[in-house]
């Protein structure tokens, strides 16, 4: 097995598409193969990815344990012990990096504590290819991840985002439940300065990827707005300082 000569927390990016799409370099994957302990947010899921990662262990006798909106804040510290028994071990997000708008982050800092070693994998980030996609300020940005569900709320927040945007020449990106994402587009295009630029990168790396990036003005201008509904979908948001309000 190729690793540290300490344990390590090596933190596995996941393909944003499907499990078998290459997403780790190949001497980065080496780094894993012989790993058993994982701390996942789903099994089934970590599981495709794992096969598809080439993990020397058979998939079934890999020690998986869950780390998801639902973990007890105290149950976490427990996530180490494979750290503590002297064994390496990986954290896997759903899709994408780890502890990166995901969950892990704790986790992450509770291994820093300790003394131990943490190894990012390189791998793919939705929110780093929606920003290089915008053609937004890349020098200075800003997740915000999900915006309000209400809304009169949800609406508020873009102003402010925008205002932000202005003031402070920083790029907002944010997400939303993609059942909301139509909604947010359709307050988005309605609420936010014409000059204002407004990118939605969709479905990236999959065949169906769509990336729009244009003025307020030219969305509106669209015969019709693009169906977002159950895509995921990063929103870039962009007002120009010297955009006149």
């Amino acid at each position: 097995m190729t690793q540290t000569n300490t344990p390590t927390l090596y933190l596995i990016p996941t393909p944003l598409g499907n499990a078998d799409t290459p997403c780790l370099l190949p001497h980065e994957q080496a780094k894993i193969i012989g790993l058993t302990d994982f701390v996942v947010e789903a099994e089934k899921t970590a599981r495709a990815h794992l096969k598809a990662f080439g993990i020397s262990t058979p998939i079934r006798e890999l020690r998986l344990s869950t780390l998801n909106e639902h973990t007890a804040e105290r149950d976490i510290p427990a996530l180490l012990t494979p750290l503590q028994q002297g064994r390496s071990m990986g954290l896997l997000s759903e899709a994408g990096c780890p502890a990166v708008a995901d969950p892990g982050a704790q986790l992450v800092a509770l291994a820093h504590q300790h003394g131990f070693t943490v190894m990012p994998l390189v791998g793919p980030s939705s929110i780093i290819m929606a920003l290089m996609a915008s053609g937004a300020n890349g020098q200075c940005f800003a997740f915000k991840g999900y915006l309000p569900a209400d809304k009169i709320e949800r609406q508020s927040c873009l102003k402010d985002l925008e205002k932000r945007a202005r003031l402070a020449d920083e790029t907002q990106l944010f997400i939303e439940t993609p059942y909301r994402n139509d909604a947010l587009l359709n307050d988005a295009v309605a609420t936010l300065h014409p000059q204002t630029r407004l990118c939605i990168a969709t479905d990236l790396t999959l065949p169906t990827q769509t990336i729009i990036s244009q003025s307020v003005a030219d969305w509106r201008k669209m015969p019709a707005l693009p169906i977002l509904k159950k895509r995921p979908c990063l929103f870039v948001l962009y007002a120009h300082p010297t955009q006149n309000h």
